[in-house]
């Protein structure tokens, strides 16, 4: 099992900075969307992040070996392939029926379906602090979507089919996600991400069209190529700070994203009003998506506050 180094600070650090990255991501890739499809931003940001884990992996000489896997992994390779890389794509279609805030809130139910899917395939406990943390997201949610409840459960508006192509992405994710878990046990995760983004940048080729490139505006392209690199630093810094601190932090910090994409987006509409629109919500939205946050974050530390707890409760004298 592992161990983390207890290098905290640095854990954190690293666990900020791809909070940081995945927040910023969706107002980048919201540019670049208004002239390439969907698919083929995916291709680009798959094949690139791919193509450079595969040269490090090669010059350190740590390529993965395909016979570790087994006809088991084999199946699970590709169930993580088809997750990802359907996950990719629906949340490009989703971005592009909402707004950057919106989009990457509701990705917030990935790691939550993930965690419930676990109980099952993988055992794992759920401790009661954990339901406190799932029923404060949901009220959350019912908060940010204060003023668009009715339009999201009377008819299928834009906004509608943006956030079920969200919640559908989320799901592809929860797929991918159990898949990656298995595979760990027998490659490393840069191993593990280096195939599935070939793979799945491969599967994607037949539907994408990586000329449409030369219809990028100069900004666009430098956020293509900011996009792409993204896509290698934030999982990258994520492996990393899971090498230092406890998983269950880790993602309490990453569940913070969404607060980082609200702010980028009110900075970015502030600098430049011609390109980036300001988000469209009330005072007790922005409230329900603190929620939504503090809600994941309880939900992650659950079980590490639940047992923090029982250690400090005084032992029965005999």
């Amino acid at each position: 099992m592992h161990v983390s180094s207890g290098r905290w600070l640095k854990g954190f650090g690293l666990a900020i900075t791809t909070a940081l990255l995945w927040g910023i991501l969706p107002v980048k890739l919201k540019q670049v969307l208004q002239t390439m499809d969907p698919v083929t931003v995916t291709w680009y940001r798959l094949s690139v992040a791919g193509s450079l884990l595969l040269v490090y992996l090669a010059v350190t000489r740590r390529l993965p070996r395909f016979s570790a896997l087994g006809r088991s992994g084999r199946w699970l390779l590709a169930v993580a392939v088809l997750g990802l890389s359907t996950n990719y794509v629906l949340y490009l279609m989703g971005l592009n029926l909402l707004s950057p805030g919106t989009t990457q809130l509701v990705l917030q139910v990935a790691p939550i379906m993930l965690l419930i899917s676990s109980l099952f395939v993988f055992r794992e406990s759920f401790t009661p602090l954990q339901g406190v943390g799932l029923v404060v997201l949901l009220l959350g949610f019912a908060l940010f979507f204060n003023e668009r409840l009715v339009e999201l459960f009377s008819s299928l508006t834009q906004y509608t089919a943006g956030v079920l192509t969200i919640l559908a992405a989320a799901t592809c994710w929860m797929f991918y996600g159990l898949a990656q878990k298995q595979l760990l046990s027998n490659w490393n995760s840069l191993q593990v991400m280096m195939v599935i983004y070939l793979a799945c940048a491969a599967l994607l080729t037949p539907w994408a069209q990586p000329v449409t490139v030369i219809a990028l505006s100069p900004l666009q392209g430098w956020l293509l190529l900011a996009c792409c690199l993204n896509t290698l630093v934030a999982y990258g810094a994520f492996a990393e700070a899971l090498a230092h601190w406890e998983a269950s932090k880790v993602s309490a910090t990453l569940s913070m994203t969404p607060l980082f994409t609200f702010v980028a987006v009110a900075l970015a509409a502030w600098w430049w009003p011609s390109y980036v629109k300001a988000e469209q919500i009330n005072g007790i939205g922005y409230f329900g998506a603190c929620l939504v946050v503090g809600g994941s974050a309880l939900t992650a530390l659950g079980p590490s506050l639940m047992a923090g707890w029982r250690g400090r409760r005084p032992k029965p004298v005999v």
